[in-house]
């Protein structure tokens, strides 16, 4: 099977490209990239006015499967990835089981066999992420994990997480740190500030991220260990990760879209579909996420995509905390990024592909010849509004429901195969 990709404007920071080519596919690898490519090929696709990119890669997403199929699964997952770009993504371990055996590895890897994007595993850090008992971290290795993480319930024992980085750096896995002192928090479901005390809700205290991405910070310094830190959504957590960059610490970092254009002023309609975790912050918290992205202290832009079903999310103080975003990640920080002139779409593929890629070390994040032909396809210039009955996911919790945004997906590529068409039009 070949594929020609005719006429688009192939971004391709990795290689150093933003110019008009040609690409060529053969099975699921890219042979040429060039100007007029003459080749005959089984499929022709006349990209001219679009951009085309490396696919995104997401590291870090709730699939919901096992145990909570209801609000969403490997399938529908992964059908609302490739509508947004994204051909790889990371997901989390707080599945029912939980990620801690080779079975449940198999389980997700067998069903991700006929998925429309690659699935990369965490498994737990401790079992059943209960924090008393490290898992087996060479039976979750030997079964295809490339993470770490006791993400949803992190991990309280200091003393725990430093073995845990310390077998993570010696058997080559990444550790990703959901930053949350659940003492801090002790109940809060909103930012604690001036609208939680407006709407009389005990709210989230900042320092309960603070506290934890500054250990994470000290263990991974002393220990010399690489660390990630998952959703930053505050100035201080922003801060810390600058410095400790400067002193050479192996820690990279990721947020979400949301963390950098909305505010906790969004819950004042007491809509759930507003409530994550972290949660939304304040004006001076958006402005340092957006400058830690800009400047590179962010490396990764992401979504925490957190399915919840409908009946869930009706009750504003009962809620489950998550949102939906991956087939809205690229277009809204196209939107409040690239179009606003804070960031060039190059920029924006270095964090949403060439970055996951390498901390990661997982295939993707360019389009050079000999690599694997994972592909987003974009309009950077069309306008659409954001239904969350017309997304993919079986979930209608989307963050920017209702909001026009610019850029749209229109095809993705996968192993060099279409697996998404915008037929929205």
């Amino acid at each position: 099977m070949t594929v020609l990709i005719k006429g688009g404007n192939v971004v391709d920071p990795k290689n150093n490209i933003n110019d008009v080519l040609d690409i060529l596919i053969e099975d699921d690898k890219i042979v040429k990239v060039e100007k007029n490519i003459s080749n005959t090929a089984d499929e022709v696709l006349d990209a001219s006015g679009l951009c085309v990119m490396p696919g995104f890669i997401d590291m870090h997403v709730h699939l919901r499967d096992p145990g909570f199929t209801h609000k969403e699964d490997i399938i529908t997952g992964c059908n609302s990835a490739c509508a947004g770009g994204v051909t790889g993504l990371l997901c989390m371990p707080n599945t029912n089981p939980a990620i801690d055996s080779k079975e449940t590895v198999e389980y997700i890897k067998e069903k991700a066999k006929n998925a429309n994007a690659k699935v990369y595993i965490t498994g737990c850090i401790s079992k059943g992420l209960q924090g008393q008992e490290m898992c087996d971290f060479d039976e979750l290795k030997a079964s295809g994990v490339i993470a770490l993480s006791d993400d949803g319930r992190p991990v309280k024992n200091a003393k725990m997480m430093t073995k845990a980085l310390l077998e993570a750096k010696e058997k080559g896995l990444l550790v990703t740190s959901h930053c949350e002192d659940l003492d801090i928090i002790d109940g809060g479901i909103i930012n604690d500030g001036e609208v939680s005390k407006q709407l009389n809700v005990k709210g989230m205290h900042r320092s309960s991220e603070d506290y934890i991405t500054a250990r994470e910070i000290i263990l991974a310094e002393t220990n010399n260990c690489r660390v990630h830190i998952a959703h930053v959504s505050t100035k201080l957590s922003t801060q810390l990760i600058r410095e400790a960059k400067k002193r050479g610490v192996k820690v990279t970092a990721e947020t979400c879209p949301h963390y950098f254009s909305l505010t906790e002023k969004e819950v004042l309609s007491k809509d759930a579909n507003y409530r994550m975790n972290p949660p939304l912050r304040e004006d001076d918290d958006v402005k340092a996420i957006l400058e830690g992205v800009i400047d590179g202290t962010l490396d990764c832009i992401v979504t925490d995509h957190a399915p919840h079903a409908v009946e869930e999310k009706a009750d504003f103080y009962k809620a489950p905390n998550g949102v939906i975003g991956m087939e809205t990640s690229f277009s809204a920080s196209n939107t409040y990024l690239v179009k606003t002139g804070k960031m060039t779409i190059s920029d924006l593929v270095r964090v949403m592909s060439v970055n996951p890629a390498n901390i990661l070390g997982v295939e993707g994040g360019d389009l050079s010849v000999g690599s694997v032909a994972d592909i987003a396809i974009a309009d950077l210039d069309e306008e659409w509004i954001v239904d969350e009955n017309k997304l993919h996911s079986k979930a209608k919790n989307a963050i920017y429901k209702g909001r026009k945004l610019t850029g749209k997906i229109k095809y993705t590529y996968l192993n060099g195969k279409r697996v998404f068409e915008d037929k929205s039009k």
